[in-house]
Order: C-alpha cells, then sequence, then structure tokens
C-alpha cells in the first residue's frame, strides 16, 4: 500500500509537469494529495490493527464504513476542492488508467485461496478479476496515449470491468464473513478480509480504485472525444 501511495504521487507529478501547472499550483495539490491520502492511510492501519472491521459471530459487520466514508469523501472533494477538479480536467486519462496497474496485487487473493485461507467463492472472482484489471490498465492507458478518438470506448469498457470486479468482490466477501447476512462459506468463513493486514484492500485499496474509475469516467464524460495525447510509456517508465 506505501508502494501504491508513492506510485500515485509520482504519476500525479509527472502528469501535472506534462500539463504544464504552475509549480505553486502543482506543489500545493501534491502536498494535499500526499497529506490525505497519508492520513487516509494511518485512520485505516489504526482502525485495522484495533480490529474495528473484525468480523464476530452474530454481530453486524462494520468494514462497510471503512469502504463507504472514504468514496463519500473523495466526491465531496471532487465538488469542492476547485484544484482537484482542475488537476481532473487536466490530466489525460491514460494517466488515470494506467496508475491502476496496482490492482495485479489482487493475486495475492488467489495465493491465499491456494494455500487454504480464503473461501473459493470470494478468492476466486475477486483475485481473477483485480489480476485481470491491472494487467489491462497500461495496454487500455497506451491505446488511449495513442489514439484517445478511437480509444474512448475501450476506457469505458475498461472502467466498467473494474467497478464490476470491486462490486462483487465486496459483495462476495460481505456475504462469506462471519456475520448475521452470511449466506456462503460457512465452512471456511472469509475472516481474513477484514483482519489486518488483508482489511486494508478493503478500506483503502478499494475505495482508492473506484474513485479513480469514476474520475475517469466523469471525464470521458465531460471531455467527450477532444484530448490531447500523453505517453503512456513514459508513465509505465517513471
Amino acid at each position: 500500500m506505501t508502494i501504491v501511495i508513492t506510485a500515485l504521487v509520482l504519476g500525479l507529478r509527472a502528469a501535472l509537469r506534462r500539463a504544464a501547472w504552475p509549480e505553486t499550483d502543482r506543489t500545493k495539490l501534491l502536498w494535499g494529495v500526499s497529506s490525505l491520502l497519508v492520513g487516509w492511510f494511518a485512520l485505516a492501519v489504526v482502525t485495522s490493527i484495533a480490529g474495528f472491521y473484525r468480523p464476530a459471530s452474530g454481530k453486524a459487520p462494520t468494514i462497510q464504513y471503512g469502504l463507504l466514508i472514504p468514496i463519500a469523501i473523495g466526491l465531496l472533494l471532487f465538488r469542492g476542492w476547485p484544484l482537484l477538479r482542475r488537476a481532473f480536467a487536466d490530466i489525460s486519462n491514460d494517466w488515470l488508467v494506467g496508475v491502476q496497474l496496482y490492482r495485479v496485487l489482487g493475486v495475492i487473493f488467489l495465493i491465499l485461496y491456494a494455500g487454504g485461507h480464503l473461501p473459493a467463492v470470494f478468492a476466486l472472482p475477486a483475485g481473477l478479476g483485480d489480476t485481470l484489471v491491472g494487467v489491462l490498465a497500461p495496454f487500455v492507458a497506451a491505446s488511449f496515449a495513442r489514439s484517445p478518438k478511437s480509444s474512448t470506448r475501450r476506457v469505458r469498457l475498461w472502467n466498467m470491468l473494474g467497478i464490476a470486479d470491486l462490486v462483487i468482490a465486496v459483495t462476495m466477501g460481505f456475504l462469506t464473513s462471519p456475520s448475521p447476512f452470511q449466506l456462503a462459506a460457512f465452512d471456511r468463513p472469509n475472516e481474513l478480509i477484514a483482519t489486518f493486514p488483508l482489511s486494508l484492500i478493503p478500506v483503502f485499496a478499494v475505495p482508492l480504485s473506484i474513485l479513480l474509475h469514476i474520475a475517469s469516467l466523469q471525464k470521458l464524460r465531460k471531455d467527450g472525444s477532444e484530448y490531447t495525447p500523453k505517453s503512456a510509456a513514459a508513465l509505465l517508465e517513471r
């Protein structure tokens, strides 16, 4: 997760440089975004270690708070922070797509399933879906960088695939964890997903990914086909 935060901030800095932002505005936004990400991550770590999301049989789950509250705050920031809105207006969609290469980390679900630590009904769709979205991200980004007009539909489909994967993973994680709502995996309850450190995925990585998908789709809707191609190869090199 630390690598994800670092890659996100460095990628944002590179994208703002390509957009020719003034140094003062770029620094202000980077410090603001960095502080929010680090603060959010620290809160996710503290609450996870404290066992706030740990499932307990017969009790209502709490992990939905760690998932939904950051998304709501992120959407409010999109609307209420002019500098952030300007950033997403200036940054090309190939960056918003390519940065989600980190989704390949979903392979951890497959590894834990192979070790007998996660139920198949959750681990297989979540692990395969995340890995697929992450593997496709640089290719979709490179395609958009070469030809924005012809790749708009491809980017939209990739975003929808990414969101669908997250919805399925969250739903199955919810239905396989010990709680009054558990409907599957009674022989191997999904306790790890709400336990540190794996809980950082649903309370940090998942909301972050959803916000990036929303930003990308919103940019497609607003900008239409009027994009300036950017170098996805340069982004991946960084």
